[in-house]
């Protein structure tokens, strides 16, 4: 994975036709580590940032493995990145490729590591050594980083993805492919029949790209488009997806009253206070319930699908689903 001189990538007819999106929880992993090893504040993600920085360090998830694999700048692996088969890969099926990736492709991207960004660390040292054993370990790492930052509030990150990928499928139904691809990002121009990228340190052909277009919109990336080129797979464009302003904001608030009498009112008032995941203790703190009852009463909004549980640490992480956000919304519209 870079990050984005100029290249010029020619597409044939079977390339346009192969061309295709899809929502990739690895393709927000990266990005949004970098941004919390980051001191500067951020203009959208400042929220996510000040309640996920304490989480991972207390994990110790900002050292390690992660530190190693998605360095504050320069060249990441493409190996964590695999292309995905589907139009939304869960993380256990991308994992699961990275696990899956051949030793010699690891230790190609490695050597490209050591020569752009300097030393390896020991973790990726031994990684080197014994890819299986370490891509194990490094799955781990990542698994446990998106319990704890990323899953908690993936309704939401999802929601605006899926919402850039159907407006940009229906700009191709009207308006055809190459308006989708200039208005993909300031830094892509399509014409006659290539497509562009400014400000790209390397060349890119089909010849060391693949065939077709992988475009995979991302929450975390920022202003920035970021490739992945690894033949045979389709060359990937992460760019930043319409919306990512909105995605923290304040939603608006919902009739308790019209809620609590289908939810009753305890489960309504811990429904409305998972604007933020929150653990348990949190919950009964800021409620003035007992912890046994809140316990009860997640359970029960749990297995209504309204709200995720996720491990955080010691504790556990308890967020609104997409189907909550849903029910939320519309008594909010219609108060």
């Amino acid at each position: 994975m870079s990050a984005d001189m100029s290249a010029e990538l020619s597409f044939t007819v079977g390339d346009l036709a192969s061309m295709r999106f899809a929502v990739s929880p690895m393709w927000e992993v990266g990005p949004s580590l970098r941004l919390l090893a980051g001191r500067a504040a951020h203009p959208v993600h400042r929220p996510w940032v000040e309640q996920v920085r304490p989480r991972v360090a207390a994990a110790g998830l900002d050292r390690g493995w992660l530190a190693e694999i998605v360095p504050p700048a320069g060249y990441v692996p493409d190996f964590i990145n695999p292309a995905p088969a589907g139009p939304a890969p869960t993380l256990a099926e991308e994992l699961a490729a990275i696990r899956a990736t051949p030793a010699e492709r690891v230790r190609r991207d490695l050597d490209r590591m050591r020569n752009g960004n300097g030393e390896l660390g020991p973790r990726l040292r031994a990684l080197y050594a014994d890819p299986a054993t370490g891509l194990v370990r490094l799955t781990e790492a990542l698994d446990a980083y998106w319990d704890l930052a990323l899953a908690p509030y993936w309704a939401r990150i999802r929601a605006v993805l899926d919402a850039d990928v159907l407006h940009r499928a229906r700009r191709a139904a009207e308006h055809g492919a190459a308006s989708v691809l200039n208005d993909l990002h300031a830094e892509v121009r399509w014409t006659e029949g290539a497509l562009r990228l400014d400000r790209r340190p390397s060349p890119m052909s089909r010849q060391t790209a693949g065939a077709g277009l992988l475009l995979i919109p991302s929450a975390f990336t920022g202003p920035s488009l970021f490739t992945r080129v690894a033949p045979p797979d389709p060359p990937q464009f992460a760019y930043p997806a319409r919306g990512i302003g909105t995605l923290w904001a304040a939603r608006p608030a919902a009739s308790s009253t019209a809620l609590a009498g289908v939810l009753g009112r305890s489960r309504t008032l811990l429904l409305l206070e998972l604007a933020a995941p929150a653990s348990t203790t949190e919950l009964a703190h800021r409620t003035g319930l007992s912890p046994s009852a809140v316990s009860q009463y997640l359970t029960a909004l749990r297995d209504a699908r309204l709200v995720s549980s996720h491990r955080a640490g010691r504790s556990v992480l308890y967020a609104r689903t997409a189907a909550a956000e849903v029910l939320l919304a519309a008594v909010a519209d219609g108060r």
